[in-house]
């Protein structure tokens, strides 16, 4: 692991006035750079070639931008060299740990990161530590996870990557253990999932109800939760199939379902529920301030 005196060292060396944010271009990209432009902040966006497009053509948001053949080749000496020249402070997002993988997050991304290096890795849902065991710590409830699908006894869904395709969803819904084995070996057979992907599958509890995603802050200025909003994913083909198709076509049609992400929405909740919503973000916030050192 990146040491923290590594990364102050590399700090004490930035032009504090002429601090530049860095970023991944992709995910959530414009978002960020959107932010820093708003607190009157340089920015430096990292590009893959032939997905440059939109941060070249929303000018105002990237000052500077680093155009590369493939996204993990920001790991090369000299563009991390640039990087720290254009006294950087990169703010990580999934695409940013995706390309470039933990262990080179962990050991060979030297550009300081706004949060904490060490705690990206447990967002993985395959990792001995991760967000389920968070959730649990921090004593905030979350589906029931099946340690095998032997023990599936209602609704429930399959958490797997596709096979070619490892940063998209595959995820299914089962009914049963033998719906299991059915529809997973349908899927193996169409080449849809892999069989080894399958035995390292998340196997959760599907709750039924409204699903919200809620985006919180955690301000190290403040040392406070921030609540900043709520959105509901857009998912081909799942979304508009089941919502714009009566339900007697959708029985007509042969189709497998897929949880592919493209594109959110902005959604409400009741102020009545809002209570609930800090209650979990502050919870959060505070087991893993203790947990990993020094903090959010």
């Amino acid at each position: 692991m990146i040491s923290l005196s590594q990364v102050i060292d590399i700090v004490n060396g930035y032009d504090s006035k002429n601090v530049s944010v860095g970023t991944i271009g992709s995910h959530s990209a414009l978002e960020i750079m959107d932010g820093c432009k708003d607190e009157g902040l340089k920015t430096v966006c990292v590009c893959q070639k032939g997905r440059e497009t939109p941060y070249l053509r929303f000018r105002r948001l990237a000052d500077e931008i680093l155009l590369l053949d493939k996204f993990s080749d920001i790991l090369f000496s000299e563009n991390i060299r640039k990087l720290i020249d254009l006294n950087t402070i990169f703010v990580t997002n999934r695409a940013f740990t995706a390309y470039l993988g933990y262990d080179n997050i962990e050991k060979k991304f030297l550009v300081p990161l706004f949060g904490n290096r060490s705690l990206l890795r447990a967002e993985e849902r395959g990792e001995e530590y991760n967000q389920y065991n968070l959730l649990e710590q921090a004593n905030i409830k979350h589906p029931t996870v099946f340690d095998d699908p032997s023990e599936i006894k209602g609704l429930a869904i399959v958490k797997i990557p596709e096979a070619t395709r490892k940063l998209e969803r595959a995820f299914f819904v089962v009914m049963s253990y033998d719906d299991f084995i059915r529809k997973s070996e349908m899927r193996i057979e169409k080449g849809i999932i892999n069989r080894g992907d399958l035995k390292n599958a998340v196997i959760e509890e599907y709750v039924i109800g409204t699903y919200f995603n809620f985006n919180f802050f955690y301000s190290p200025l403040k040392k406070e939760m921030e609540f900043l909003g709520i959105e509901r994913r857009l998912q081909t083909n799942l979304h508009d199939f089941t919502t714009s198709i009566p339900a007697k076509e959708q029985l007509e049609i042969d189709i497998d379902l897929q949880n592919i992400e493209v594109g959110h929405m902005p959604a409400s909740i009741r102020e009545s529920l809002l209570e609930k919503v800090f209650l979990i973000g502050d919870k959060f916030a505070s087991f893993v301030n203790s947990k990993y050192s020094p903090g959010l």
